[in-house]
């Protein structure tokens, strides 16, 4: 029997999944989907939004991005990492539309409960839910390099968001290893992404 806190929660979760979908993005490149991204900045008056995503995922210097209302817009990559299995795509912002939000404190703790969204086998915005399995520790001040969380990630789910029970983002997914979903953590995206802003600069 559902009680009525399992029910509350249950429609906790399908309203966060709601809004994590609106912000994650489909990558196409050669015109096929190739994975998911996450809309990191939605763009202003002088500046194009970003969409991040794993560099593995993109393949050459420019790539379709497919919103969640089904409009697609072309986008270029402005920096690219396989080391880190980042890329970064800028694209011009047709609308008002709402980027990811990075959560910075509480840290995230073993056995929390985290959802991911991606495009599985032609499907889109599919979600999954897990829970923390390992988060390293920060080293040296620098952010861990993985978060591993107890959920299956099938092809498609690469490069989406990974977030909190209240649709803040934790990580952007990258891949399985050992039965367990591997995701940068978005500390170390965020440092990425100042870094890159900082190189392109003029």
């Amino acid at each position: 029997m559902t009680t009525p806190v399992a029910g509350g929660l249950a429609q906790e979760l399908a309203a966060t999944v709601d809004e994590l979908r609106r912000m994650t993005v489909q990558v196409r490149t050669g015109g096929a989907a190739s994975g998911a991204g996450v809309l990191w900045s939605a763009g202003g008056s002088e500046n194009g939004g970003l969409i991040i995503t794993n560099a593995h995922v993109v393949r050459g210097n420019q790539a379709t991005i497919e919103l969640s209302d089904g409009t697609a817009v072309r986008a270029r990559v402005v920096a690219h990492d396989r080391k880190r299995d980042l890329a970064a795509l800028e694209f011009e912002p047709y609308r008002a539309m709402v980027a990811a939000v990075v959560r910075g404190s509480p840290r995230l703790r073993v056995g929390e409960l985290v959802i991911a969204i991606g495009h599985p086998g032609g499907l889109v915005g599919v979600a999954t839910l897990g829970i923390i399995h390992a988060v390293e520790s920060e080293g040296e001040g620098r952010a861990p390099r993985w978060i591993r969380a107890d959920m299956r990630l099938a092809p498609g789910f690469s490069g989406g968001p990974l977030a909190d029970t209240t649709g803040r983002l934790v990580g952007v997914n990258t891949m399985m290893q050992g039965g367990l979903a591997l995701a940068v953590p978005a500390a170390a995206v965020e440092a990425w992404v100042r870094r890159a802003h900082a190189l392109a600069a003029p």
